[in-house]
């Protein structure tokens, strides 16, 4: 990742054929679109990879993320569980319908804890919503049968993890609902963009209207349609659409190279005794895009990452400090701030996060790195990383 770096004459055409035809938008003017609908044929080819029955495409990752809540009714006064290690987006859109943000520790594997997602529960829990971060799974066969257990939803935030696989099925895929965003730097990008998938019709109908002013999509006539409920602006464009529909041709291939990047990667540092990988949940396989490794202590992981920077080594991360996404950093949540005023029930609702434990969760986090796997290096280059990057880490170990 990111899939920008592999741009080229297929994302040029895909975008071309749209200017081309002047239309912008993906509803209405039909009869200018020269038979192109790219939003239509990704939502075509999205369904079919993920193995899903629906998808609707909107604006972005964290639209994806409302759009799904809604869909499923979750509103004011609804505990929706999420992970202390994620990105901002998936608390916003929690609070953006009115429903409450619940915290709860990561395990090893940089994902929900099940045990922590059942400790949470509560009469007003709604969603227990993992987030695959780094592009591997919380294990899903453990939340599954807890959301069984209460009758709860499982919402799958596969956004950083399209291409991952659980017991063989895609990511996004084994949820009530999933969702994907294709931002910029995301394995598969339309610069910015986002999906749910879902085999509930239900719910797919109730995304593609919430996301486009309640409009019933019904005829051939816009100005005719009928709002069955309240809505919002969460569509997606003809134009990122288009860069997405060549780039989803292209997943398996991003894929592939991943793994080989990845690999060359991992087998170099596996030769450290003190270093040990996140942990990958039985029939799970990543998307590679990331890797992702603990050293014995916080001290140690600071130090491994900071080596890393001062011998030229970028795209190493260390969440633990990082203002997006470990809960550390995210003062307008834990105040809470924001422009306006809260609703009363969610300011009350709210748990005192200034108070609240996460030392698990520090556990992992602080002492892990995580550098991202680019599709744009060749062999050799990855080699010679690889080599640099054990000499880093060794220098501090």
């Amino acid at each position: 990742m990111p899939g920008f770096e592999l741009f080229g004459d297929k994302e040029k055409k895909q975008v071309q054929e749209v200017l081309d035809s002047g239309v912008l938008m993906r509803y209405g003017f039909d009869g200018m679109r020269n038979g192109h609908w790219k939003a239509r044929e990704l939502e075509a080819t999205l369904s079919q990879k993920m193995q899903v029955k629906h998808t609707h495409l909107v604006s972005s990752g964290t639209a994806a993320l409302t759009v799904a809540l809604a869909s499923a009714g979750v509103g004011a006064g609804d505990e929706v569980i999420m992970p202390a290690f994620t990105f901002v987006a998936s608390f916003e859109s929690i609070l953006a319908l009115g429903a409450v943000p619940i915290l709860v520790d990561v395990d090893d594997t940089l994902t929900l804890d099940p045990k922590a997602v059942e400790a949470a529960i509560s009469e007003k829990t709604r969603v227990v919503m993992p987030v695959h971060m780094c592009g591997s799974m919380a294990n899903l066969d453990a939340l599954h049968a807890i959301c069984t257990k209460h009758d709860l939803l499982l919402l799958e935030d596969a956004c950083q993890a399209i291409g991952a696989t659980y017991k063989g099925k895609p990511l996004g895929s084994i949820g009530d609902l999933g969702c994907f965003s294709f931002d910029y730097v995301k394995t598969i990008t339309c610069g910015e963009g986002g999906a749910v998938i879902t085999n509930n019709k239900t719910y797919y109908e109730n995304a593609h209207k919430y996301s486009d002013h309640g409009h019933d999509h019904i005829g051939n006539d816009r100005g005719a349609e009928q709002h069955p409920f309240l809505g919002y602006n969460f569509r997606i464009s003809e134009l990122n659409a288009a860069v997405g529909l060549a780039q989803i041709e292209r997943l398996d291939e991003f894929i592939s190279i991943q793994k080989r990047n990845y690999t060359i990667l991992r087998e170099a540092l596996s030769q450290i005794p003190k270093v040990v990988f996140r942990s990958i949940p039985d029939g799970g396989e990543e998307n590679y895009s990331f890797l992702n490794f603990f050293l014995p202590t916080e001290k140690l992981a600071q130090r491994a990452h900071k080596s890393l920077g001062a011998n030229g080594i970028d795209g190493c991360f260390y969440w633990f400090d990082n203002n997006w996404h470990y809960y550390r950093k995210w003062e307008h949540l834990i105040e809470p701030k924001s422009l306006g005023k809260l609703p009363q029930d969610v300011l009350d609702a709210l748990p005192d996060y200034s108070k609240m434990d996460f030392s698990a969760s520090d556990h992992w986090v602080g002492r892990n790195i995580s550098c991202l796997i680019k599709l744009s290096w060749i062999e050799n280059e990855i080699r010679e990383r690889a080599n640099k990057m054990v000499k880093a880490i060794n220098q501090v170990i």
